[in-house]
């Protein structure tokens, strides 16, 4: 599987200009032979929406979706956005489409409303964490704080997940001097998952400056073992082609049986037992 990496730099609020830069991207991911483009969370809109929220939302009537359908034809492509319901709810949404049609769709679950996040108060939450299958493999998507969540990873890997793509707007946090607190954490998590799950990891982060708060992109992928295929600069737009041997997840799943040795029975046992239901 060859995949391109976008750590891009929204434009807030802005569709038109931050599709351009996309269906450009798309373009160069093509000629350079890749089969599945990665963009950032909400990479269409940028992140600090607050009320825009409303103005930029759409489903997939809206032409902007339509012509990423028409560019997968050719490519598998992973983006974000934001979705609007028929009931009129609005979600931070992923979506990953091919041949013409959209694969899945991923509403953020864990919405952050702590510190300098708000998510909560302009988008509904997302109630499902699904796999899907592709023709790399079955698939799981997870939006930033979903990772964070041990419900999100434990369902994607007893659904047989073999790649995780994770779309980002992580916001840069400590210093470099002392150790960038956002990367460690991530890149910790990353591995992580990569290893134990055994999976192959592909985190798109985006970059840039909203309202003074800078995101340190760092965007990577991790093979099934918990190797690092790449890993692309901080605070800087860059796009990446990455190879991933999706024999790999065989591999590791046979040295490492992680998942076959899984007693998921006792995590049933405990929600069910009085102890676990609170």
């Amino acid at each position: 599987m060859r995949v391109h990496l976008a750590q891009i730099k929204p434009v807030l609020g802005d569709v038109e200009k931050n599709a351009a830069k996309h269906f450009e991207i798309i373009e160069h991911a093509l000629q350079q032979g890749c089969e599945m483009v990665v963009f950032p969370e909400l990479s269409l809109t940028g992140y600090y929406l607050l009320d825009l929220v409303y103005d930029v939302a759409m489903d997939e009537s809206h032409p902007v979706y339509q012509k990423f359908l028409e560019y997968s034809k050719d490519i598998a492509i992973v983006f974000g956005y934001v979705y609007e319901s028929k009931d009129r709810l609005f979600y931070n949404a992923s979506a990953f489409v091919h041949r013409g049609v959209t694969v899945h769709q991923h509403r953020k679950v864990y919405l952050p409303d702590y510190t300098l996040f708000e998510e909560g108060r302009y988008f509904a939450a997302g109630n499902r964490i699904q796999t899907f299958e592709t023709e790399f493999g079955t698939t799981g998507m997870l939006i930033c704080e979903d990772v964070f969540h041990m419900s999100s990873l434990y369902i994607l890997s007893q659904s047989g997940v073999q790649n995780i793509i994770i779309l980002s707007n992580s916001p840069a946090r400590g210093n470099l001097e002392l150790g960038h607190d956002a990367s460690n954490t991530w890149q910790t998590s990353n591995r992580y998952m990569a290893g134990v799950l055994t999976v192959n990891v592909i985190f798109v982060n985006r970059v840039g400056v909203e309202d003074g708060v800078s995101f340190w992109g760092g965007s990577e992928v991790y093979d099934a073992r918990g190797r690092l295929l790449a890993n692309l600069e901080m605070f800087k737009e860059q796009t990446a082609c990455v190879d991933i041997d999706l024999e790999n997840v065989r591999r590791a799943r046979i040295e490492t049986p992680f998942l076959r040795d899984e007693k998921s029975f006792l995590l049933r046992n405990f929600l069910n037992s009085e102890r676990g239901i609170k």
